[in-house]
């Protein structure tokens, strides 16, 4: 009877809290151990993003630290696999709706949608995208990082953001290739430079003044851009502002995981805890079926399709099938981005079963354990590695 009381109350006061604060709380996981911090930053960002939003449940997990008596653990070992394991877990359990993590290992096809302050006027920029890959094919990401980044922006509440393409290589096909999806129905408004000759091409002035609402570009680009602006004030090895490298998107793609780095410090921590929270709300995943539905109403494989690369004559292959799938416990770094599929297919061909995927750092290919060896030898000697 004692614990049936005990039961009823919690819930009570779960349903008095839910009503002081304007509704049920986010749920959001962080990840407490691997900062160059320490893990007392991570936990003073806890407490600081939950006195921001009272609607905001942080559940850190990780070794318990004394002093923190106050916040929820989810208490694990002092080893990081086994953190990343019970990060793995409560998501898949639904212990939280979303995810603060250092690393977490997307597969390919999901990339994380940053946001940054611009030191000009200090409005908020979007950067699409900033970890992972939408798309080993560089142009084709661009292009499903301004539909994805366009996700982000309306589960933040942004009806009709504002869209511009950074000036990187194949900048301008991307800018007509989304144009052809604008003509075709698809929803989007390319905003303007703040230089004389305006556009839709964006330049380091343009990020500055936070000329527009999402600024699309390559991952590794949009990585180095979120280090530089959050950390641009400390000289580099302390992220002082934002909110991180932001939520994973991916077509398909069901969980908010999003992406700090080591040197992320509390306010970014924090930023990127209330990010989440404030994506979770607005049904991200939700969203991103909605865009990429939209856009392939409006030709999106076949406006895809007119970007691939053109294979030279003569060189065409065969198509390699996967040998049967095996737990891949192991990952081969050091491949480019532009390589991975290919890489993949040649272990297929030796029939070693890999998986191509994207980590923090850069591209990978998951393997069997007991095939490690061989498939090193096999990238090496094909001059993938």
């Amino acid at each position: 009877m004692t614990d049936k009381r005990g039961l009823i109350a919690e819930a009570l006061e779960e349903l008095v809290q839910a009503a002081k604060s304007g509704g049920p709380k986010v749920r959001v996981g962080l990840m407490a151990r691997g900062s160059e911090h320490g893990p007392a930053e991570l936990a003073r960002a806890a407490r600081s993003a939950q006195a921001q939003d009272p609607r905001l449940a942080v559940v850190l997990i990780g070794p318990r630290l004394e002093g923190f008596e106050d916040l929820e653990w989810i208490e694990t070992p002092d080893c990081e696999a086994d953190v990343a394991q019970a990060l793995e877990t409560a998501l898949a359990e639904g212990r939280v709706e979303g995810a603060v993590a250092l690393h977490y290992p997307f597969p390919l096809g999901v990339t994380t949608v940053g946001r940054v302050v611009t030191p000009g006027k200090g409005k908020p920029l979007i950067l699409a995208s900033t970890t992972g890959a939408s798309s080993s094919q560089r142009l084709e990401a661009m292009v499903r990082n301004a539909i994805l980044g366009r996700a982000v922006a309306r589960s933040l509440g942004m009806a009709d953001p504002t869209v511009g393409v950074l000036n990187v290589d194949g900048a301008q096909l991307v800018v007509r290739a989304l144009g052809r999806l604008a003509e075709r129905g698809y929803p989007i408004r390319f905003g303007e430079s703040v230089r004389a000759d305006g556009g839709a091409v964006l330049r380091g002035n343009d990020l500055l003044a936070g000329a527009v609402d999402l600024c699309v570009t390559d991952t590794l680009t949009g990585n180095v851009l979120v280090k530089l602006f959050s950390a641009f004030t400390t000289g580099g090895s302390y992220e002082a502002s934002g909110w991180g490298y932001g939520p994973s998107v991916g077509e398909g793609w069901p969980r908010v995981v999003s992406i700090i780095s080591r040197a992320s410090g509390e306010p970014v921590v924090a930023g990127a805890l209330l990010y989440t929270a404030s994506v979770v709300r607005g049904k991200l995943p939700e969203r991103v079926a909605e865009e990429i539905g939209a856009a392939k109403a409006a030709g999106l494989e076949e406006v895809l399709a007119s970007l691939a690369p053109k294979p030279a004559a003569g060189t065409g292959e065969a198509e390699v099938s996967a040998p049967p799938k095996e737990p891949t416990e192991e990952e081969i770094h050091g491949i480019d981005v532009l390589s991975v599929d290919d890489a993949t297919r040649e272990l297929w061909k030796a029939g070693v079963y890999a998986e191509s995927a994207m980590g923090c750092t850069g591209p990978v290919v998951k393997v069997p354990r007991k095939d490690l060896e061989r498939a090193e030898g096999i990238l090496k000697s094909a001059g993938y590695l």
